[in-house]
């Protein structure tokens, strides 16, 4: 049998970086290399892709987080002929690589926002995940929580706040989270991981954390802080015909799950599955799945919640690249619902070829004179 081989693309400009590359390192190990030859393709953090030997591995608990360095490996470049899966050295070497399909592993900005789901697009391959409209808008939360309350799914009382008006008249941005009542929680619109959030227990605290957030982002989100409520995670998988996981929950060691609390601090908790009534249950995976067609999403995506004590459920946001460390809630979740690890990966890779088939078939494009 032939193996299909998977381009794993990881590391990247954003500052999602390391995560980056222990899920390729996860995945890498997983899949069956009886059926899938990998090549992993690191990009730097100065965006440079590189033809690497194996996947940075995270040398122990104490050493630093992996990441791709600049002179890891030479440079490589998608062919520039449409559909011709293929990687080409970028010094001219010759050694032309071919592929089946791309797994792309990018958290964050240049690689969840829509950005890598184009390029690949235009090359005309196989690509594994959510395509340029479900990336973009699942990495924007604030435009992503528009097109949530568009299709009726309840989403946390927000605000939004460009750079260029906090500039201008920060009292108004202040003012706009008070309104909210604190605590509030302050976040770059377009991040993963936690990153740049801050919440905001009382005045003094606001600037401080929109001025964190403006780090990593133009566009600010400011949420209400909800008291008393649950945090619940539910794994959607599917193309056309999407299906929902068991739910889990995150009992977090800290105020909320910020990113020391998922890569760093081993005390916070995953209850997989959620210990929930079944009338729950069906609600979240319904409105997972309800909000994975909303935002027009493929393959893959994480729908995080909130839960009341009343049984009140919001969206929290969707992730359309999901973690895929050994401890990302993701995988563990379809392992619950009983999907290996190994098998979720062939799947995720199977849903790409056939969504890459079928738009093929559309005749999206001029045929040639």
């Amino acid at each position: 049998m032939t193996r299909r081989r998977i381009a794993i693309v990881f590391g990247g400009r954003s500052a999602e970086h390391e995560i980056s590359c222990i899920s390729a390192r996860s995945v890498v190990e997983a899949l069956d290399p009886t059926r899938f030859e990998v090549v992993p393709i690191g990009v730097d953090k100065d965006g440079r892709w590189l033809r690497l030997p194996s996947v940075p591995a995270l040398a122990g608990a104490e050493a630093p987080l992996p990441f791709v360095a600049g002179d890891a490996g030479p440079g490589i470049a998608l062919s520039q002929e449409p559909g011709d899966a293929r990687l080409v050295p970028t010094d001219g070497s010759g050694g032309d690589e071919p592929f089946d399909v791309v797994f792309p592993l990018i958290h964050g900005p240049h690689g969840e926002d829509g950005t890598i789901q184009g390029l690949l697009e235009m090359a005309d391959v196989p690509y594994v995940g959510a395509g340029v409209l479900g990336s973009a808008v699942g990495m924007d939360k604030a435009i992503q929580k528009v097109l949530l309350e568009a299709d009726g799914i309840a989403v946390v009382p927000y605000s939004v706040v460009h750079e260029r008006d906090w500039r201008d008249d920060p009292e108004a941005a202040t003012a706009q989270g008070e309104a909210h009542g604190y605590p509030v929680f302050v976040k770059p619109a377009n991040l993963g991981s936690s990153v740049g959030i801050t919440k905001v227990h009382d005045a003094a605290e606001f600037e401080p954390a929109m001025e964190e957030a403006f780090r990593y982002d133009v566009k600010v989100v400011i949420e209400k802080g909800l008291e008393g409520i649950r945090e619940i995670e539910c794994a959607v998988l599917g193309n056309d015909e999407p299906v929902a996981s068991l739910p889990g929950e995150v009992v977090p060691s800290g105020e909320f799950y910020d990113y020391r609390a998922k890569y760093l601090d081993e005390s916070s908790e995953l209850h997989i599955p959620a210990d929930l009534p079944t009338g729950v249950v069906d609600d979240v995976q319904r409105m997972a799945v309800r909000a994975f067609q909303a935002i027009d999403c493929a393959g893959m995506a994480r729908v995080d919640f909130f839960l009341g004590n009343g049984g009140e459920l919001w969206v929290n946001e969707l992730n359309t690249i999901p973690g895929f460390t050994s401890i990302s809630m993701y995988p563990k979740l379809w392992e619950a619902s009983g999907v290996p690890y190994a098998e979720l990966l062939e799947r995720l890779i199977d849903l790409a070829v056939d969504r890459s088939e079928r738009e093929r078939k559309k005749g999206r494009t001029l045929p040639a004179p």
